[in-house]
């Protein structure tokens, strides 16, 4: 049922990633909108996840917050789904999920927000260098259709939604592999709902604050 798995969610956010993981999973799910500095910040969400952010879900008694998580969670409680592979086959997919979700977000961030590392000090950065981490990204998107091998997982969704982003808002190089990668996924038709989903809401919260 639906108030079994509850997801709590803001259009404008990270849970965008976790709303298409929601989909591709395929059960019935609720879904309570939080805004920033008001529903996300209330003690009755602060008790569910104390960062006050979102993407967070709670299936049942379990809570799980982070979108790289979220997404390894719902793939082994949903394994009907069929997005993570077998447990003897899942080096890439724990290796390139990670990657993305720790030395790929944070370069990303220090670009983007115009910080510079002293190249003797990348060592010391869990990124390392902007660069390197461009360069493993084309390594783990060239290998195979999907981050795995020939099957679309749950790594895909959290990579994939990475990319779609950095794409977007120029935070990645545009490289011909990453652009190619991503027109594997665009259309699929978990994402595409979940877009449809998410961008309603967003319009509907923006027309709500020019009232």
């Amino acid at each position: 049922m639906a108030e079994d798995l509850v997801f709590y969610a803001n259009p404008m956010s990270r849970a965008r990633i976790a709303r298409w993981m929601l989909e591709e999973v395929g059960a019935p799910y609720r879904t309570e909108w939080l805004t920033f500095d008001g529903s996300m910040k209330s003690p009755e969400f602060l008790a569910i996840n104390p960062m006050g952010k979102v993407p967070t879900i709670r299936h049942g008694e379990t809570i799980v917050t982070e979108a790289a998580a979220i997404c390894a969670y719902l793939a082994d409680a949903f394994p009907q789904a069929g997005l993570a592979p077998p447990t003897d086959r899942r080096g890439d997919y724990y290796r390139w999920l990670f990657f993305a979700a720790g030395p790929l977000e944070m370069a990303v961030s220090i670009k983007a927000f115009g910080l510079n590392v002293p190249k003797e000090r990348e060592r010391s950065i869990g990124c390392g260098s902007y660069g390197a981490v461009m360069d493993a990204l084309s390594f783990a998107v060239t290998r195979h259709p999907y981050i795995t091998g020939d099957t679309f997982t749950a790594a895909d969704v959290y990579v994939g939604a990475h990319i779609s982003w950095g794409l977007q808002f120029g935070t990645l190089e545009p490289r011909a592999e990453f652009t190619a990668y991503w027109d594997r996924l665009k259309d699929r038709p978990a994402s595409k709902r979940a877009t449809a989903i998410d961008d309603e809401e967003m319009h509907r919260q923006l027309a709500a604050a020019k009232d």
